[in-house]
């Protein structure tokens, strides 16, 4: 791809999510991860679009939202890149994945009859696990 590293994004029609939204989440995850790393060359709006297929609007929009939210810092006549890591962000970022971990956790207690104080009973034999 011609001005920006390649990009494996997936977009899925089934998922009933709109596709701006698809690629924003799946590009955010890449720049969280550290698969795309600050200063990185994004491909251009146009490029994106034309290798996913869809509209360049909708790749504008994707592009738009991660730029507003800080992950990308967009140039005039010189394309889009990763923008530096905000350190505070990623730990919001991070801390809403384990709220909503642990919300999945307390259904399922809930359904397996667990009391809370079993339920971090377990959570601290398997944090002794991962220490050792």
């Amino acid at each position: 791809m011609k001005g920006g590293i390649p990009l494996k994004i997936i977009i899925s029609n089934a998922k009933g999510e709109p596709i701006y939204e698809q690629i924003y989440k799946q590009m955010k995850d890449m720049i969280i991860a550290g698969k795309l790393k600050e200063g990185d060359m994004l491909p251009s709006i146009r490029g994106l679009a034309k290798d996913l297929r869809i509209s360049v609007i909708t790749t504008k929009r994707a592009y738009d939202e991660l730029e507003k939210d800080g992950f990308i810092n967009s140039v005039a006549g010189k394309g889009s890149f990763v923008a530096e890591k905000n350190l505070e962000l990623i730990r919001e970022e991070n801390l809403k994945k384990m709220e909503n971990y642990m919300e999945r956790i307390w259904g399922l207690a809930k359904v397996c009859g667990m009391s809370a104080d079993e339920v971090t009973e377990m959570f601290q034999m398997m944090g002794k696990d991962v220490e050792e």
